[in-house]
């Protein structure tokens, strides 16, 4: 009929042209989080939970009631580190470890009670 294009024959595997072009990466990216596989680097939900830091410690200084520090804690800051935890768990070394509890720690003392460990 007009205006019909003849479609191209079938190929046998429709991916063969994705997987000869794939190499591996020691970088991965999972919902929204980025980690880089190489051993000694800094993670990055430890960097993203320190730049919240600063806000909780802003609503500290304009007097927030203690709930709503801790509604602010577990929504802002503790959600970066929990929404990721299947990404850097595995890699993580007890200094990173300690690291996110000092997060927690330095939240508890902003706040002023006690918060669960990661």
């Amino acid at each position: 009929t007009l205006g019909e294009l003849p479609l191209p024959p079938p190929s046998t595997t429709p991916q063969s042209h994705l997987l000869s072009s794939w190499e591996p990466s020691s970088y991965l990216k999972f919902l929204g989080t980025t980690k880089d596989l190489k051993w000694g680097t800094t993670m990055t939900p430890v960097k993203k939970a320190q730049q919240r830091m600063y806000s909780l410690r802003q609503l500290r200084k304009h007097n927030l009631p203690q709930v709503m520090m801790v509604q602010f804690y577990t929504v802002i800051v503790e959600s970066v580190v929990t929404f990721s935890i299947m990404v850097w768990f595995r890699s993580a070394t007890k200094h990173d470890t300690w690291r996110m509890q000092r997060i927690v720690r330095s939240a508890e003392k902003i706040i002023g009670c006690n918060l669960p460990f990661i």
